[in-house]
């Protein structure tokens, strides 16, 4: 059972997530939060699997809450869920160190899927936002040089892939996913899969 965290400052948002998510099966809803403040110390003494939280709250919103548990060494994967289709949001929340991104009005079965990805290593976001982000997005020059194989991998890291899925979508060993991994944060001189992913995107590697 996957423990969850739920930060979104409207009561009855919360409450329709969490009963929706309860009749997965999959998921436990054991705390929320009306805003990233509370989320904070909430997770002192009860941490989770993963937290979904809301972009736009008072006190913290989930982009400053994201930013916080980052600072502090917290590496909990976070889902943002937002109404608002806006991608300069999306850029954001992926530079602070989301996890993933996804509109409220994603299905059920989508949000238990995704849900599952992130807490296996994987990045999750909505496709028409990541469309429409790369449409705006101006690209730099490409100046990375990945094998066809750390390609390869790279394309399974943007669809959200853990290692041990790659492992098996590609045949090889997880230790040599592992490796071929750690090569392809050290080219892109990122710290994670998520800013692996998210700079991938911006040089239009994938």
């Amino acid at each position: 059972m996957i423990k969850v965290g739920l930060v979104d400052d409207q009561q009855l948002v919360r409450e329709g997530i969490a009963g929706l998510l309860s009749l997965s099966g999959k998921t436990e809803i054991l705390w929320q939060a009306a805003n990233g403040a509370e989320a904070l110390e909430k997770l002192k003494s009860s941490s989770v699997d993963i937290l979904l939280a809301d972009i736009r709250m008072p006190v913290m919103d989930g982009i400053t809450l994201v930013q916080k548990l980052r600072e502090l060494g917290i590496t909990t994967p976070v889902m943002m869920l937002t109404t608002f289709d806006d991608s300069e949001l999306f850029a954001r929340s992926l530079d602070a160190g989301a996890n993933g991104f996804l509109l409220k009005d994603v299905s059920l079965e989508k949000l238990v899927h995704s849900i599952e990805s992130l807490v296996s290593g994987g990045f999750v976001t909505d496709n028409l936002m990541l469309k429409k982000w790369q449409q705006e997005k101006t690209l730099p020059p490409v100046a990375v040089e990945l094998t066809d194989r750390e390609l390869q991998i790279l394309r399974l890291l943007v669809g959200g892939m853990s290692n041990k899925e790659i492992m098996r979508a590609v045949f090889l060993a997880e230790g040599t996913v592992r490796n071929h991994v750690s090569n392809i944060l050290a080219k892109l001189e990122c710290r994670d899969r998520t800013q692996a992913v998210v700079k991938a995107l911006e040089l239009g590697l994938v």
